[in-house]
């Protein structure tokens, strides 16, 4: 696996190593040893799965008080996948990082606790797969509106409406979310 640094501290784009041949392919999604070798020293509570037709987008996520850090991947399809720093004291805070993650190009991301989260799929059918190291509190969850102004994230929605859920349709502007410290 090649770990690669991203332009936010701590968030770490994953290239799997691919053994294939005639009949298919084989890869490694997470191997404790490997990661931890890469600074990544994370213990998986919760694996989730989401499936969503081309045009969904989700987020901008986030626990308050219990922040998941997320091993995320696409198995079918393809998202625009993003990040935000809502670390307040990180020379970062406030910006994000938008990367395809897709069925073919096989990438991961890792998304450390202190980070919001969101993504759009670009693809009907698109399969969504993510690790967390913390359960899910929807009594501390929180969302911060994917079009918020300050945060400026260039979604690729080609003209697309994005499909939103009711929280997501509510999400609360980036000025006024509880960060971390």
């Amino acid at each position: 696996m090649r770990f690669l640094p991203t332009a936010l501290p701590g968030v770490i784009l994953i290239e799997p190593r691919l053994f294939g041949d005639e009949r298919g392919f084989f890869m490694e999604s997470w191997n404790e040893r490997a990661f931890a070798e890469a600074g990544i020293d994370a213990r998986f509570v919760q694996d989730n799965h989401s499936r969503s037709s081309r045009g969904v987008l989700r987020g901008i996520h986030y626990q308050r008080t219990r922040p998941q850090g997320k091993l995320v991947r696409v198995t079918a399809g393809c998202v625009h996948d993003v990040v935000v720093d809502l670390r307040r004291a990180s020379p970062t805070f406030g910006q994000s990082l938008g990367l395809e993650l897709s069925a073919e190009n096989r990438r991961m991301l890792w998304v450390p606790p202190g980070f919001g989260h969101g993504f759009v799929t670009l693809a009907d059918g698109t399969d969504f797969l993510y690790k967390c190291t913390d359960f899910y509190a929807p009594e501390d969850e929180r969302c911060i509106a994917w079009n918020d102004a300050d945060l400026a994230i260039d979604w690729p929605l080609d003209g697309l409406e994005p499909k939103l859920s009711a929280r997501d349709r509510a999400g609360a502007a980036f000025a006024d979310a509880e960060v971390y410290p």
